[in-house]
């Protein structure tokens, strides 16, 4: 099996794709032990045509991809994208334009949520795709041939299902229900996490603006020494040692000493310095310098019956109209809406309010009840209890 080592081989297949309407693509990579992921192996294909090529290869450039992913004639097809595209927006720093992505598809047509590549494979094409090389290591060379198959019948097979969904979303009038999260999906920021907003994807929460700003800034450092050095988060720093800092404020080697998540002599090393300065100068600041810690609004609490309430509406929603709930609305999506009518969440926005939405709000404002047939749940107005709507729209 030929994969391609060479720019001007490459060039040729790319110019080949520009004309036609599609090509799928996938990668194999690797980011066990990196920040960023590692491209070992690129596979596309057009209606024609399916290649192999190796970025491993020395002065071979990629730009021929790159070139082809800015064409906006040539929709690129892949499955579960996220993890494949941040690749590209590292190489080039733009993501491919437009993309289609089957999970996101799928998930609207009847097939689950976030359902696996070899799963959909089979329910659209009967085939079984051995998975035993995903895990491998696609960096070693010489790849197997078994390797090589497999990665090839990711984007061959991945046509049969790009043909399914898209003419699976026509007959059911749901391609304008994808089309937002496949726009997002070319947005570059969403792939390269600013060190500024770090903080927002930790877990623990603090109570006190100096010990906020401490947090923020703290994980700031480490996602900054993640990115500029290529090795994981944790291995810079894990979160709960982020949050040890933010609450006991260390100021001098002597603090580190004393905190569980550090090793002991950590104080004495050049990151603790930088870290030392960071609380320091925090906690010099005014206190109306200091970010406010966001509050939760007064009203019902978000994990009581109303959420309950709207869960159960979520499900039977889900099921009238064969969706994935969690493409309708996430439980946060849920627990904002039980805060604020107002919540900008995409479950109140679009075709999920319709669906979905403007019932959640006639239920939290006692408007609406739930009820069951021999059909399963139903809507009920309030005004007429007698008398159930039968039935969710969609």
């Amino acid at each position: 099996m030929e994969i391609i080592k060479d720019t001007d081989t490459l060039a040729r297949f790319c110019r080949h794709a520009a004309t036609a309407d599609f090509v799928t693509v996938d990668t194999e990579f690797m980011r066990e032990t990196t920040y960023w992921p590692i491209l070992c192996l690129l596979q596309m294909a057009t209606r024609d045509q399916a290649v192999l090529v190796d970025p491993q290869t020395d002065n071979l450039s990629l730009d021929p991809v790159v070139e082809l992913f800015d064409n906006d004639d040539v929709v690129k097809v892949f499955h579960a994208a996220k993890q494949d595209i941040e690749i590209f927006v590292k190489l080039s720093g733009r993501a491919p334009t437009p993309v289609f992505d089957t999970q996101v598809a799928a998930s609207v047509c009847g097939f689950g949520d976030s359902i696996a590549y070899d799963g959909l494979v089979r329910e659209v094409t009967g085939e079984t795709i051995d998975k035993t090389s995903r895990f491998t290591d696609w960096s070693r060379r010489p790849l197997s041939e078994k390797q090589l198959e497999y990665a090839l019948g990711d984007v061959t097979h991945l046509r049969s299902v790009y043909h399914h969904l898209t003419q699976k979303l026509t007959e059911l009038g749901r391609t304008d229900w994808v089309a937002d999260e496949l726009r997002e999906l070319s947005v570059p920021d969403n792939y390269i996490v600013q060190p500024e907003h770090a903080w927002r994807r930790l877990k623990m929460k603090v109570n006190r603006p100096l010990d906020y700003a401490i947090m923020q800034k703290v994980a700031a450092w480490r996602e900054r020494r993640a990115q500029s050095t290529n090795v994981p988060r944790a291995r810079v720093m894990k979160d709960d040692a982020i949050f040890e800092i933010a609450l006991q404020h260390p100021r001098d080697a002597a603090g580190f000493e004393r905190l569980r998540s550090f090793s002991r002599g950590f104080g004495r090393s050049g990151s603790a310095g930088e870290l030392i300065e960071i609380v320091t100068s925090t906690m010099a600041l005014d206190k109306s310098a200091l970010p406010k810690v966001p509050r939760q609004p007064r009203g019902p609490s978000a994990k009581g019956p109303v959420g309950d309430l709207l869960r159960v509406l979520l499900k039977a929603v889900a099921e009238n109209n064969g969706v994935a709930p969690r493409v309708i609305a996430t439980s946060a999506d849920i627990d904002a809406i039980v805060l604020d009518d107002h919540a900008q969440v995409r479950a109140l926005a679009g075709w999920r309010r319709k669906l979905f939405g403007d019932l959640a709000l006639k239920i939290k404002h006692g408007r609406l009840a739930l009820g069951a047939n021999g059909e399963g749940i139903v809507p009920i107005e309030i005004e007429s209890l007698e008398t159930a709507t039968g039935a969710f729209p969609g």
